[in-house]
């Protein structure tokens, strides 16, 4: 227990001293309030944060039933994930988890050792292969007959809206050389017409009826193995991006539900439901109805799904974002290809405004610059209906902005959702996207600094499976615009850039706002929750390209202790 200096006021002690569970002292503090972090520490009594005064903390630090001491490490409000996929993820962790390997080779030599290891699987699935490690990111189906030959094998990429599949998988399914390309995605083909062995978007449905799906056991495990990995990287809540039946999967609200009732969701989670884009406008009743059965039974600053998810595009990979340019070929010519739209935009307008009328938020999968347009002009019309409303409307991924939208955002009070960890050249951007888009693609690619100076609020998430939740690997991303180690160039200008303070807001009190939490976290303020991480070093006292170097420590939810990394980087 570290030695505390004489104080003009000795503490009050004797029956009617205030209660005083935790002080945490010796540290950093960034409040979110304040422009930089200040030495001092925090108070917790009941789950809340009482001050982070300094003196009043050295004052109650007398009479706490505990007091640690920070040693100089940073304590900052807890980070929130504004579009993640844990119950996905969990069970991505459970099964084949590719996201490990570095090459192709790594990648198939990990399958084959899966499926040796688990010969009382009945299908091979799993997730987390790269594109950038295929030629033209599209593996075929050979490949995976030469280590798995006797059941089928699916797996789907690291960005989810691809996946890879073996000959027995294509057999069971049902697919061949005279089954069409869905409306909303396509198979990679040989000449002669059979599937080579990709599907994108659409086409991944195909295999819904044959494919086994996680039991509910099974989901659950991965919610709560989720929950201890993302813990791990300080994250105290989080939107979940896809709640509900999401494109075949297992419903996942019982899965939260279950949670709840069983006391093992500590997190705070806002639930975004999935807008099925087959179902129509019929849907909403169902999404009304399930917001109100959880509000009934759950504290709604632990679990929410007062959200929708609307996926407006596809991704640029794969070239099924929506542009306003159209896509080249590989010899740099002009094709008519623009990207997909899965909604027409006249009916997207339409329940738009209808969600936003019923105190539904919208959380936009927007990731070409054309959906980003179509969007945005859903939500101007929803306003032009229904008046300024309090739904916090968000916009998730913006990999390229026309910049006349930019404005928009603080104009029609829509969040600009970054996934910063994507703002750098590496290979699937180098290789499989920017030569296929307009030739100033890059000057606007992940236009977050230029958001942020048009007044744009901003939040930020992960897409985890997508990407690592690391937060702290996303804001040194965001404030660089360059992976750590990088010999290659920034991407884009300087006024893409993010301030430290500006990435680090938005992973906290940006995204609690998002999640309609910011009455009660986002920033360290006496009443609102102790939710809060403790990072082994000051962030703000590095060097913009040492910012990856930091590691979370600790994680704390209702002054409670989830997450420990001990001193030889054991995790307890």
């Amino acid at each position: 227990m570290p030695e505390t200096a004489a104080r003009t006021a000795q503490p009050q002690t004797g029956p009617g001293a205030p209660r005083v569970d935790t002080v945490l002292e010796n540290g950093w503090i960034y409040t979110g309030t304040e422009a930089e972090p200040r030495l001092g520490g925090i108070a917790i009594a009941g789950g809340r944060i009482l001050t982070t005064d300094p003196d009043e903390v050295a004052r109650l630090a007398e009479i706490a039933d505990e007091r640690i001491d920070l040693d100089g490490r940073l304590l900052v409000p807890g980070f929130q994930d504004a579009h993640v996929h844990p119950v996905s993820g969990g069970v991505e962790l459970l099964s084949c988890d590719l996201t490990g390997c570095d090459t192709a080779e790594e990648t198939v030599e990990a399958i084959r050792t899966y499926a040796e290891a688990h010969p009382e699987l009945d299908w091979i699935l799993g997730a987390g292969w790269s594109m950038d490690m295929f030629p033209g990111g599209t593996p075929t189906r050979e490949l995976l007959d030469a280590v798995v030959a006797d059941r089928p094998v699916l797996l789907e990429n690291r960005d989810h809206h691809g996946a890879w599949a073996n000959s027995r998988a294509f057999e069971a399914a049902g697919i061949d050389a005279h089954t069409p390309d869905p409306a909303d995605g396509r198979f990679e083909r040989r000449p002669d017409g059979t599937p080579a062995g990709t599907a994108h978007e659409g086409a991944m449905n195909l295999f819904d009826h044959v494919r086994p799906r996680p039991t509910e056991d099974a989901a659950y495990a991965g919610l709560l193995a989720a929950q201890d990995f993302l813990l791990s990287h300080g994250i105290t809540a989080w939107q979940d991006a896809a709640v509900g039946v999401f494109m075949g999967s297992l419903d996942t609200l019982p899965i939260y539900r279950r949670a709840v009732r069983e006391g093992t969701l500590v997190v705070r989670v806002r639930g975004a439901q999935w807008w099925d884009r087959a179902n129509g406008e019929g849907q909403l009743a169902d999404v009304l109805a399930r917001r109100d059965e959880v509000a009934a039974e759950a504290d709604p600053d632990r679990l929410s799904i007062a959200s929708v998810k609307v996926m407006v595009d596809g991704v640029a990979e794969n070239q099924t974002a929506a542009m306003h340019d159209a896509y080249k070929d590989p010899h740099g010519h002009t094709t008519s290809n623009r990207g997909i739209s899965f909604f027409d935009p006249a009916e997207m307008t339409e329940f738009v405004t209808e969600l936003d009328a019923n105190g539904i938020q919208v959380h936009f999968h927007a990731l070409g610059d054309r959906a980003v347009t179509e969007a945005l002009n859903a939500l101007e019309a929803a306003r032009a209906a229904n008046g300024e409303t309090d739904n916090r409307h968000h916009l998730a991924h913006l990999q390229l902005a026309r910049r006349d939208d930019l404005p928009r955002f603080a104009e029609l009070g829509a969040t600009a959702n970054l996934q910063a960890l994507w703002a750098c050249h590496e290979d699937q951007l180098d290789e499989l996207t920017l030569p296929f888009l307009r030739d100033d693609a890059e000057r606007d690619h992940y236009p977050f600094g230029e958001l942020a100076a048009s007044g744009a609020r901003l939040a930020a998430g992960s897409d985890w499976p997508v990407s690592t939740p690391d937060p702290v690997a996303a804001i040194h991303i965001a404030v660089n615009r360059t992976s750590p180690g990088s010999s290659l160039p920034q991407l884009g200008p300087d006024t893409q850039k993010l301030s430290l303070r500006q990435a680090l807001d938005a992973y906290t009190q940006g995204t609690a706002r998002v999640n309609h939490l910011d009455r009660v976290t986002g920033t360290l303020e006496p009443g609102k929750y102790a939710d809060f991480a403790i990072l082994d070093r000051n962030l703000f006292e590095l060097r913009d390209a040492e910012l990856h170097t930091a590691r979370i420590d600790e994680t704390w939810i209702d002054g409670v202790r989830r997450f420990h990394r001990t001193a030889d980087g054991a995790v307890a």
